[in-house]
């Protein structure tokens, strides 16, 4: 019986779509409208995306305990 060797490189993308990045952060389409402050990169073809930099912060200060949980910003966002 003969071995093979398989090497797999996987290369992460930096940019998200709004799905991709809700799944980034664990949380469905709708929460992460309502609850993520990042906003998203606007391509130079309309195209809009997540950075995925940006959503590593937001989700290391909900853990340090210094998201921005006011009613103003939670609020601002389902307008």
């Amino acid at each position: 019986m003969s071995m093979a060797t398989l090497q797999i490189n996987v290369v992460p993308r930096r940019m998200l779509t709004k799905a991709e990045a809700a799944h980034h952060c664990g949380r469905s389409v709708r929460r992460f409208e309502i609850e993520c402050p990042s906003s998203p990169v606007e391509f130079p073809n309309g195209d809009r995306r997540w950075d995925v930099q940006d959503l590593d912060r937001w989700l290391d200060s909900l853990k340090a305990g210094h998201a921005d949980h006011d009613a103003d910003s939670i609020v601002g966002k389902l307008a």
